[in-house]
């Protein structure tokens, strides 16, 4: 366990994390100073408590000022990697590690990653619940929106804390060792940040580091990247997968979710029972069992769990039905591939929203699965990337869609007028949210508020 007593600890980046953080290291004993560019009045007061605990601030500036006689520096996920002062602080013999990494080290018990580019929200918070319901002590953190460094002081050794891990997380890991980490799937996803897909996919890989053979790393049997990625780990490696049988993990086979883990082998439930829809929930359904089931978890735990876990807000999440017409909150899908997935849960004519801030990816791929989706009635596109939705439909020979720019009450009214009885409006943007709102969540609230409200 790492000691932080007496220890000068520069914490850079005041969201929920470095808040968290902060407030770790104060309790652990560590002399905190916290940086962010933003001055203290754009706190609102939310500062207060950490200057009771003796924080020292360093706001409306940059961290490089602060750095000499710091023993540690705490970098938030939202503070990219290749900022100047990291190298400064690490050539000065400084360390710096992430908020991820700081917490991990300071967590007690079992410790499970969960990472991958689409679906880690559902199954992180679906692997939690498994847990929960054999009755262990369960944390569940990350970038999930709960930081770990906040449960991090009050984990026990019989605890399980369950992370859902970003790339962006992963730049600040070193000694990250969770017993048991997965990565879900692999799409073009966060070129801004990491510059390409080879770096992002050798970001995702960094959770299996530090991994033992006395580990397991679980990955996606269907999806070719993650098999790749497990080639070469000291980790014992299970698999999960909706399209095949594998040798060890979990599967489908006649209709039924099956775990196969050595002598151990047995029907969890049918995928009928499975209570959230979707091929896609499926393949979280099954990550989830492969990643319980190499932990101990009884299948008929699992089984209890699946046929009532309802999924989480803003990921396919029903708002209302007005007028025969059923509006679905979708904010959460973020990329393309996210996207894709929730059109193929739509069985009725549906009217997609889409757009939002770049993430430098192509939305041809996107286009196309909304050619060749019936469901997919009219699109109406929004935010920053409009045009180049819209430049993608183009190509395909799609013309179904309306431009509503940054008028989000434009866009709502015109779904209203385009939607048919019996039909639905699904938000679903496959960009993030920044042009418009503060985050996905915030998206998504608002998107629900507004529909409430009509």
């Amino acid at each position: 366990m790492m000691d932080v007593r007496e220890k000068r600890v520069l914490v850079c980046g005041m969201a929920r994390s470095g808040i968290a953080a902060a407030k770790l290291l104060c309790e652990k004993g560590a002399k905190v100073t916290i940086s962010d560019l933003k001055d203290e009045a754009s706190f609102g007061g939310a500062l207060e408590e950490l200057r009771a605990l003796g924080c020292a601030f360093a706001l409306g500036e940059g961290p490089e000022t602060h750095l000499a006689g710091m023993d540690l520096v705490v970098v938030s996920p939202g503070i990219a990697w290749a900022k100047p002062f990291i190298g400064q602080a690490q050539r000065m013999g400084i360390e710096v590690i992430g908020e991820l990494e700081l917490g991990a080290r300071l967590t007690r018990g079992t410790l499970v990653a969960i990472t991958g580019t689409n679906g880690k929200t559902t199954t992180t918070t679906l692997v939690g619940e498994l847990f929960r319901a054999t009755g262990r002590t369960t944390h569940v953190v990350g970038n999930i929106g709960y930081p770990i460094t906040a449960t991090a002081g009050i984990s026990r050794d019989d605890d399980v804390t369950v992370a859902e891990v970003s790339s962006y997380q992963c730049e600040g890991i070193s000694t990250f060792h969770p017993k048991v980490g997965a990565v879900l799937n692999i799409t073009e996803d966060h070129i801004v940040r990491h510059g390409s897909m080879d770096v992002y996919i050798a970001m995702k890989r960094r959770i299996f580091a530090n991994q033992t053979a006395q580990d397991v790393a679980v990955f996606n049997y269907d999806d070719a990247t993650c098999r790749n990625m497990a080639e070469g780990l000291k980790s014992h490696v299970a698999w999960f997968s909706r399209k095949e049988a594998v040798p060890y993990g979990a599967y489908v086979e006649d209709g039924y979710i099956v775990l196969k883990m050595g002598e151990r082998c047995e029907a969890v439930c049918r995928t009928d029972e499975v209570y959230i829809p979707g091929p896609h929930n499926l393949e979280n359904a099954l990550a989830a069992v492969c990643i319980t089931g190499a932990l101990g978890v009884p299948a008929e735990t699992m089984r209890e769990v699946l046929r009532t876990f309802k999924g989480v807000e803003h990921r396919i999440e029903t708002v209302r039905e007005l007028d025969g017409v059923t509006w679905i909150n979708d904010s959460k899908g973020t990329n393309v591939d996210s996207t894709q997935k929730a059109i193929a849960t739509m069985t009725r004519p549906t009217v997609l929203i889409l757009g939002g801030s770049d993430k430098k990816v192509s939305f041809d791929p996107l286009a196309e699965t909304i050619r060749e989706a019936p469901q997919i009635a009219h699109c109406v596109l929004i935010g920053d990337t409009a045009e180049q939705i819209r430049e993608a439909l183009e190509r395909v020979g799609y013309t179904a869609y309306t431009m509503t720019g940054y008028d989000f009450d434009l866009c709502l009214a015109t779904c209203r007028k385009l939607a048919q009885k019996g039909g639905c409006v699904l938000l679903s943007p496959a960009c993030a949210s920044f042009d418009m709102f503060t985050d996905y969540e915030h998206r998504g609230r608002v998107f629900k508020e507004k529909v409430m409200a009509l």
